[in-house]
């Protein structure tokens, strides 16, 4: 937590739950990343935190844009992002926006399907196109699934067909998962760009870019690798597959510029047992998954979390949101313990939300307002 962000809560105090984001922490992030991996061209996954106050500092250091619809290629051109600057990276793309996208002069998509390919040669004639692959997500907090991404072989294929339709056949993309902790995933994902790349070749088609997708951390609970150890096995998987002959890098971060620059600060509404012999309590916070904490299904986020009383003796507790949703159970089996001190009204500070927060909060769902974001 920045003394920033003490300062605003303490003294502007804000109604809860509301969440503070550091500009210059995520300013700070961005510049890392560009020492650390300064051959790949950044572009920022705007569904992480798509607040206009991010966008423009991001355009005007130089960062491109990853992009899932139609309404994030319009926040970034209205804060001066140049349409050049953005990636359509949603395989899902209604044959609308794409027409949309095109008109606006975005040229680069993304596709995993014969279908989209289809709607692109139709809608963005001529424009580069990259294939996304499988990947298992082994190692990942947020895995992606089966969702996204297409088996090697049939990738191959489409990107043959993409040549054979009009479209520039640019190269290949993968997420490794998000909040990814295994540093050899990047090395496996490589290995099958890799293979892709011969055999495209041999089909005469050259290949020229590996997007590289998220998995960069924030700091959660668990203990992560610093960035240049990503860095480092990122690009020592690439030289490994690719020896000199590199092509293109991207990569999009979200998580990692923007996680670690929030704090979500949230208001004690309720504390209760289930029964005399309970020994957990039930701590209910004014926010909860409906409200901006979406990651925690399954419980697989799993925050830091600070409280007024910190370093007095503690107890297990199971931590809910307000809602009348028996869904809205934030951590019930990962071990965590508050203070027994904890009081209902007692402020609690939620670390690394800024990131997947206000772009999870649902409109005004149970009659609760959005999470309300102040930028700092």
């Amino acid at each position: 937590m920045t003394a920033k962000i003490v300062r605003f809560l303490e003294e502007v105090r804000p109604v809860t739950p509301c969440v503070v984001v550091d500009l210059d922490v995520v300013r700070e992030n961005y510049l890392g990343l560009r020492h650390w991996l300064p051959l790949a061209e950044v572009y920022y996954a705007v569904k992480a935190n798509p607040a206009p106050e991010i966008v423009r500092m991001l355009a005007e250091m130089g960062s491109s844009f990853d992009v899932a619809s139609r309404g994030e290629i319009d926040l970034c051109l209205a804060n001066g992002v140049r349409a050049d600057n953005i990636s359509f990276g949603n395989t899902i793309k209604k044959q609308s926006d794409i027409a949309y996208a095109y008109d606006k002069g975005v040229r680069l998509y993304a596709f995993d399907s014969l279908c989209e390919l289809e709607k692109l040669a139709q809608s963005a004639p001529g424009s580069r196109v990259f294939c996304r692959i499988l990947m298992t997500c082994d190692g990942a907090e947020w895995p992606l699934s089966r969702k996204f991404g297409c088996e090697v072989e049939m990738a191959r294929d489409l990107l043959v067909k993409a040549r054979e339709m009009g479209l520039d056949p640019y190269g290949v993309s993968f997420h490794v998962g998000s909040q990814q902790t295994d540093l050899r995933q990047w090395d496996i994902a490589v290995g099958k760009v890799a293979m892709l790349f011969t055999a495209l070749d041999e089909a005469g088609i050259e290949l020229r870019m590996v997007n590289m997708g998220g998995g960069f951390p924030a700091q959660y609970r668990t203990n992560i690798p610093a960035v240049e150890q990503y860095a480092d096995a990122v690009m020592t998987a690439m030289t490994n597959h690719f020896g000199n002959a590199l092509p293109a890098m991207i990569i999009e971060p979200g998580r990692s510029l923007v996680g670690d620059a929030g704090i979500l600060e949230t208001e004690v509404v309720l504390i209760s047992q289930k029964g005399y012999d309970d020994d957990t309590r039930w701590v209910y916070l004014d926010i909860g998954k409906f409200g901006g904490l979406a990651e925690t299904m399954d419980e697989a986020i799993k925050y830091r979390i600070l409280t007024p009383h910190d370093g007095s003796e503690t107890a297990p507790v199971i931590l809910a949101g307000p809602t009348c949703d028996s869904a809205d159970i934030l951590y019930e089996k990962a071990g965590y313990e508050m203070p027994v001190g904890l009081r209902v009204g007692d402020k609690v500070r939620i670390l690394s939300t800024g990131a997947y927060t206000t772009s999870y909060s649902a409109v005004n769902f149970n009659g609760f307002a959005p999470l309300k974001a102040y930028f700092i």
